[in-house]
């Protein structure tokens, strides 16, 4: 989750429709200034427990984010709480729900940038860590603690959803508090070229899904899916979670998905520092004036992007696009992610690739592997192949789109080298959370704890 905005300046007045559509469009820009944003979240724990943080005391989420300061954050505070810490290139660090600590990177020109803001930030937190008695560690699911016994951190929005996730589905708090995720932010040029990326992106996410499924673990023992954070969001809040099937109908657009987004119910209004309660609301009757949390008050265009954030389907519109199907996972994969969809999107001859392979797919396959791919992964049955054979197309459509980027390092390395974690687990049939099921099984007997050790950053 992006931290607060720190800007003062009032935000225009939402007179119609038409100023929702334009501020999507406003994204539009042209291909040489697209820039590539990647967030990753983490778990934090205790060494000598393994469990999660608290916000308070010694070895608390509060005085990790005091520590994390020297580093040249700057802290942003809600209530008196900490909550947040921001860098003037747009980059931030906040806390989910439960303390999982997220690094959203500034927007950047390549993925030789993104991994280096990556292994920048982790080289902090790991000093932060040390002197702590703290351990971080990148999987989709907590793999040991009941949701039950993991912590709420003290902020006003997650205070709202907490009561009103149960009431649209069974999962919600477990995703809210248990899962952790990476995803890539990325530009289009116009409506039309984000009408195609979008089509591609969701109808590709579950390979996604597939390649970066890392979370087999409930408690202590296997869940029986290979992505158990993915299985989470098909029972959270049907609302605004989902394959969106409007998206592959003609005539969609910035319009379309506004319709989409004031259908959602909304979760907040958020004036003078504090969240105020609209659970269950209308954007629709906020625009005329007539929401019951602020009777007589217009929304801003502020309240307009606040609202953009309470939707969470697979691929996700802004002034950019969120790629928001993988799990977390390790330093080498928080690269891979934004490799393959920059090598997917960001090239014209390899977006037309990837649509030409999907554009037939239909609305029941798209959801059958959408209800799949968290229990199977690449062993998914599609048509009369796999998703383990339909992920190497793809990986090899991302590669020559990289290659053709000639993004080069400082020793004359393309951002192609990024995929090959992803090649490793395609080509072997195995994904991460299937080692991780033999390492339970085998050597570490039965026990989930040793992978606080054996795959902590």
């Amino acid at each position: 989750m992006s931290a607060p905005s720190m800007s003062t300046k009032p935000s225009p007045t939402v007179t119609s429709k038409r100023d929702l559509i334009e501020y999507l469009a406003s994204g539009c820009k042209p291909p040489e200034k697209w820039l590539i944003g990647t967030e990753h979240e983490k778990f934090a724990y205790r060494l000598s427990d393994l469990r999660p943080l608290t916000y308070e005391g010694d070895q608390g989420v509060q005085m990790m984010l005091d520590k994390l300061t020297r580093f040249g954050w700057t802290p942003v505070a809600e209530d008196g709480h900490v909550i947040a810490l921001v860098q003037k290139d747009g980059s931030s660090i906040t806390l989910e729900p439960a303390g999982q600590l997220e690094l959203s990177g500034a927007p950047l020109g390549t993925i030789h940038e993104t991994c280096k803001e990556v292994g920048t930030h982790l080289q902090q937190v790991k000093s932060v860590a040390a002197e702590m008695g703290i351990g971080f560690l990148g999987v989709g699911y907590q793999p040991k603690w009941p949701r039950t016994e993991m912590p709420w951190m003290p902020k006003n929005r997650y205070a709202i959803m907490q009561k009103y996730m149960p009431t649209r589905g069974g999962l919600g708090l477990d995703m809210m508090q248990s899962t952790c995720t990476v995803q890539v932010n990325l530009d289009f040029d116009s409506e039309a070229t984000m009408v195609k990326m979008f089509r591609v992106s969701l109808a590709l996410q579950p390979i996604a899904t597939a390649l970066f499924a890392n979370s087999p673990f409930k408690e202590g023992k296997p869940s029986g899916y290979l992505s158990y954070r993915s299985h989470i969001w098909t029972d959270t809040d049907p609302d605004r979670t989902g394959n969106l099937p409007f998206v592959f109908e003609d005539g969609f657009g910035f319009e379309r998905y506004v319709d989409y987004m004031l259908d959602v119910p909304m979760y907040f209004v958020y004036r003078n520092g504090t969240y105020i309660n609209a659970t269950g609301q209308s954007f629709r009757d906020f625009m005329n004036g007539k929401l019951p949390a602020l009777p007589g008050e217009l929304p801003t265009l502020k309240d307009w992007e606040d609202h953009l954030t309470t939707a969470f389907p697979e691929v996700r519109l802004k002034k950019f696009l969120e790629m928001r199907g993988a799990d977390g996972g390790p330093w080498s994969r928080l690269c891979a992610l934004p490799a393959l969809w920059v090598g997917l999107l960001y090239d014209g001859g390899a977006l037309d690739h990837a649509w030409d392979l999907v554009k037939d797919w239909t609305l029941e396959e798209h959801n059958q592997l959408r209800a799949n791919v968290p229990e199977h992964a690449l062993n998914t049955p599609f048509r009369s192949t796999t998703v383990g054979d339909i992920a190497l197309d793809v990986l090899e459509c991302a590669h020559e789109g990289l290659v053709r980027r000639k993004r080069l390092d400082g020793v004359g390395l393309d951002e192609s080298r990024f995929l090959k974690p992803l090649f490793q687990i395609a080509e072997s049939g195995l994904t991460p959370a299937e080692d991780l099921l033999f390492a339970y099984e085998r050597r570490w007997k039965g026990c989930v704890d040793p992978i606080f050790r054996e795959y902590a950053y």
